[in-house]
């Protein structure tokens, strides 16, 4: 029995010396670099839709802001018109009052009496009729340009709140971003690729001789090559991916609006056997746009951090493919 109590009393104080001797706490292990990149590479996924909303968004504001400009500048000389009209029928009132057509007493007495007054108030009264059409008519319009100011006003107050909605998650997935780099930097050395001038050089041996508009899209773009991703960018110093589309197709002489669902609007759907260099191509979600080059190749602007590259097409899941009309 005191043998027993001998073991127990040893093995408890084996135990607080191994409480006393071991950390307090686990410590967590640091993550991976695979661990970091997937997750570096989910939050510049999100990052890229919340840019690629916001660029959909930015190009209504745009396009309202436009319509405003038009309709304020054929208000101006409708209201001109109104007031002109209205200026005219009081003219007229003015005018047969001083002459006398009004007045009666004295129409009465007046060869043609009564008969005489009635057909000079029948006169001025046609005349005051046709005034007060236009009138009616320059009114009407008026009041429907002005509703639809009112309406696109409230349109665009509407887009730039959910565009100022969409700048501060973009912030604050960049702050997001921002502290995986600094975990990327720790482990790599670096938070972002360089930018690799040299890179377009060096590819452009491999671009495609592609005569017309899309040869000159397609050059564009491979000179594009090593140059950073910019949010919102459309060149010549950074893009992002419908920014790169965009420029490479307006150097071609050919617009699109700077949104990857916006593009997937302006463009003819094609199949994917029909597939030729300058043809975009649109991945899931329509989230994400890139120029197909050929050889089942495509160069876009990937994600934040990284460069303008050419590489495979399959790199995500596919929505369709389009060509530029």
């Amino acid at each position: 029995m005191s043998s027993l109590r001998n073991l127990l009393r040893t093995v408890a104080l084996v135990g607080m010396s191994a409480a006393l001797i071991a950390p307090t706490a686990v410590a967590q292990a640091e993550p991976s670099p695979a661990d970091l990149t997937r997750r570096i590479e989910t939050s510049s996924a999100e990052l890229e839709r919340v840019v690629e909303s916001y660029n959909k968004l930015r190009e209504e504001i745009k396009t309202n802001e436009a319509a405003v400009a038009r309709l304020q500048t054929r208000i101006g000389p409708l209201e001109q018109q109104v007031e002109q009209s209205r200026a005219d029928v009081a003219e007229i009132a003015s005018t047969a009052y001083k002459s006398g057509g009004l007045r009666t007493a004295d129409a009465l007495l007046r060869a043609g009496g009564s008969t005489a007054l009635l057909d000079r108030l029948g006169t001025i009264e046609q005349l005051t009729r046709q005034r007060q059409e236009r009138i009616s008519g320059f009114t009407t319009d008026q009041r429907r340009l002005l509703d639809e100011k009112a309406r696109l006003g409230t349109t665009l107050t509407r887009q730039a709140a959910q565009a100022r909605q969409l700048a501060a998650a973009k912030k604050q997935i960049e702050q997001d971003l921002a502290k995986l780099y600094e975990l990327r930097r720790q482990a790599y050395g670096a938070a972002t690729e360089r930018p690799e001038p040299k890179a377009a050089t060096a590819e452009a041996r491999n671009a495609p001789a592609v005569s017309g508009a899309a040869g000159t899209a397609v050059r564009y773009a491979f000179g594009a090559i090593g140059k950073p991703y910019k949010w919102a960018g459309e060149g010549p110093d950074g893009y992002d991916c419908s920014g790169l589309t965009l420029a490479s197709w307006r150097s071609a002489g050919k617009s699109l609006p700077h949104s990857a669902r916006m593009q997937w609007g302006a463009v003819a759907h094609i199949g994917r056997s029909e597939l030729r260099p300058g043809d975009l191509i649109f991945y899931s979600g329509l989230g994400h746009v890139a120029l197909y080059v050929g050889d089942g190749q495509v160069i876009d602007a990937p994600s934040a951090g990284r460069n303008v590259l050419k590489r495979g097409m399959n790199m995500m899941s596919i929505h369709g493919y389009g060509r530029v009309r």
